[in-house]
């Protein structure tokens, strides 16, 4: 499940990543002054940033999540552990 997870975030990224290449062709081909390119410009950077900053948070709530279920698992690992040993001793 985690080689999924991965390929699907290299996916989003990949796509995210032409999609941004594609809008600045498209922009710098356009017939525009240039402050409207600047402007432009401007408004893809900021929207960059911004998404930027969504796919960090989940990645932070991801990171999260995994490091409480290994923390569960681990629990559960060691109350099994001794429980194993508890019986082996009779």
């Amino acid at each position: 499940m985690s080689q999924e997870n991965n390929s699907g975030s290299t996916l989003l990224l990949t796509f995210l990543a032409g999609a941004a290449l594609g809008a600045l062709v498209v922009g710098l081909t356009t017939p525009k002054t240039g402050a409207e390119v600047r402007d432009d410009l401007k408004a893809l950077g900021r929207k960059a940033r911004r998404k930027a900053g969504e796919l960090a948070d989940d990645a932070e709530e991801a990171w999260e999540e995994m490091k409480a279920r290994t923390a569960h698992a681990a629990t559960d690992l060691k109350r099994g552990v001794k429980d194993a040993a508890h019986d082996l001793r009779g």
